[in-house]
């Protein structure tokens, strides 16, 4: 009898669904299993090796590292008196993460109609930081009131915005001296990729000390890193940077004079310097018409732009600018004549109504002549006839030499741009910037400051101060850190005690007999100085001139004026430098 199992249809039936079952819980086993491993995996991934740069994320959602602005170094007058400083203002910042780009398109538009500035100005902010930057951008600095309250009033349907408080430059006294102090711009992009360490949104000086001086005014900006919530209010501080203020720079100018420099001007076209005699020190440098630097402190209107763009030119420091001295070249002329061996302080010469040269009239200041006279004379009475000749013996070459030791063409600018430097051509250069001969003629109008001669108002006294310090060159500086130092140390022009003193002789007679005598009405001690009427192409008024020092005797401030299409130099300058003096005298009795 066989023995051993026997399998029935039915039973491998049952072995059947008992193989599939097992099929089927394998592969379930593998797909949950394989499920598990992938997440188990990604998990690792997230944890152990993304594990720091997803803290960095959450950190950047939760903490913000707020830049804090430093406050820019006071800008100070020789005593003290504040010519720049800053003051509590309210900027509006961007956090550009808190918005995809489509949505800044749409916030964009509204944040412009309640600040005033153009939507694409606002994105473009955006874009030069990126749209993933962990740090805000500011788009507008000193908010006006009813902007602040708009933006307050709105805050939840703005996310991204805050509204922080910030130092902000503030020029206490509008248009005075702007073109000498400057004012500020905010960083452009080249600025930021020379100076990486520059904060997005700093202010740099654009001109004047505020240029000169950036390093030592502009501090360092902090930060504090702060914890917000899930609606992005601060709900604690976690650290802070405090800013480090920048320092104060004393300038020599004298508040009083430029003041009163700037108050004689009027408004009108022209500038004023005045000199210490002795160190050389600028005690007034005033260009008109002027400008407001407040206005750039904010974001400046189309309105006031095309204001300051007009056919007057308030950008351009025209104390720096060259113009032709006239009469109050004869100083040099003067210098060169004598100092050349041509002629003796005592010399003198016929006067005459007009004298011919290559059948061309030249004409006396005046109409008639003055007779025979000598240097002091002719310096007061201002004959033109009588360095006609002194020019024309002496020659160009040597009035131009005598013009450069005195100041001209050598001056420097004293590093606040937007000057120049005025030039005295000899033949020689003529030819070779014009291509022209020298004439006769060149000679002549060279000889009483006209022609080709242009020099700076700032040059001008300069010349002026040499007269009336003993024939020293001073070298004018605006930081009182470099009165008495090596670098502005005085240079000895050469003239002889003899020469000066013939000078002085004639700019003391032009106050007491001469164009200057409104200066000699006793509410002042006696100065000394020369008027002059330049001649301006195209038939238009004339341009004023003056320059002279006080006191007469033991001269200590020295002072230039131009007035441009001003007339007659007695009419439109003397007039400003008696205010001057005034205000000099007034602090020095």
């Amino acid at each position: 009898m066989a023995s051993g199992l026997t399998f029935s249809p039915g039973n491998r039936l049952v072995n059947t669904v008992l193989t599939q079952r097992s099929r089927q819980a394998i592969a379930l086993m593998f797909i949950t299993t394989s499920l598990l491993s992938v997440c188990a995996f990604r998990l690792a991934q997230l944890q152990l090796i993304q594990g720091q740069h997803h803290r960095q994320l959450a950190d950047q959602n939760r903490i913000r590292l707020i830049p804090v602005a430093a406050d820019r170094g006071n800008i100070l007058d020789r005593h003290g008196k504040v010519l720049a400083a800053n003051r509590l203002t309210r900027s509006v910042y961007l956090w550009p993460r808190k918005q995809s780009p489509e949505q800044w398109q749409i916030t964009a538009g509204r944040l412009s109609r309640i600040l005033g500035i153009p939507s694409h100005e606002i994105i473009q902010k955006l874009e030069q930081v990126n749209y993933d930057s962990p740090s805000p951008v500011r788009i507008s600095r000193d908010i006006r009131p009813e902007a602040f309250v708009a933006l307050a009033e709105e805050a939840s349907q703005f996310p991204g915005i805050e509204i922080f408080g910030e130092s902000s430059r503030y020029y206490p006294h509008k248009e005075l001296a702007a073109h000498l102090i400057g004012y500020l711009g905010e960083a452009t992009q080249e600025d930021l990729k020379k100076n990486p360490n520059y904060p997005m949104g700093i202010q740099l000086g654009q001109m004047g000390i505020e240029r000169l001086a950036e390093q030592q005014i502009q501090g360092k900006w902090g930060n504090r890193l702060v914890e917000v919530d899930v609606n992005g209010k601060e709900s604690r501080w976690l650290g802070v940077k405090p800013p480090e203020s920048g320092s104060s720079v004393q300038l020599t100018i004298n508040l009083d004079l430029q003041q009163a420099a700037e108050k004689g001007l009027k408004n009108r076209r022209g500038a004023a310097v005045v000199l210490d005699v002795k160190t050389g020190a600028v005690l007034a440098l005033a260009s008109s018409p002027s400008f407001d630097p407040n206005l750039f402190t904010r974001r400046i209107s189309q309105a006031e732009w095309r204001k300051l763009q007009n056919a007057d030119d308030p950008f351009l420091n025209r104390a720096l600018q060259g113009y032709p001295p006239a009469s109050t070249f004869k100083i040099v002329t003067t210098a060169a004549g004598i100092e050349s061996g041509k002629f003796t302080p005592d010399s003198t010469l016929a006067t005459s109504a007009f004298i011919s040269l290559g059948g061309v009239q030249f004409h006396e200041h005046g109409g008639g002549g003055y007779g025979v006279i000598g240097f002091r004379d002719a310096i007061a009475y201002s004959s033109n006839t009588f360095f006609y000749q002194v020019g024309l013996a002496t020659g160009p070459e040597q009035i131009a030499k005598w013009g450069h030791r005195l100041g001209i063409g050598e001056t420097p600018d004293l590093g606040i741009g937007g000057g120049s430097h005025g030039s005295i051509p000899t033949p020689a250069q003529k030819e070779k910037l014009y291509g022209e001969p020298w004439y006769g003629g060149d000679t002549v109008s060279m000889a009483i400051g006209q022609g080709l001669v242009q020099v700076t108002p700032l040059e001008l006294a300069v010349m002026v101060s040499a007269i009336a310090n003993g024939g020293w060159r001073v070298r004018p500086h605006l930081m009182a850190s470099q009165t008495n130092t090596s670098e502005t140390q005085r240079i000895a022009t050469g003239l002889k005690p003899s020469t000066l003193a013939v000078i002085r002789g004639g700019l003391e007679a032009v106050v007491k007999d001469g164009t200057g005598r409104q200066l000699g009405d006793g509410s002042i001690p006696l100065t000394a100085g020369k008027t002059g009427t330049a001649e301006v192409p195209g038939g238009r008024e004339t341009n004023a001139l003056f320059v002279g020092y006080g006191p007469a005797k033991k001269p200590e401030i020295a002072l230039a004026i131009v007035v441009e299409n001003g007339g007659y130099g007695a009419v439109a300058a003397v007039p400003i430098a008696h205010e001057i003096y005034k205000a000099y005298f007034k602090q020095h009795r």
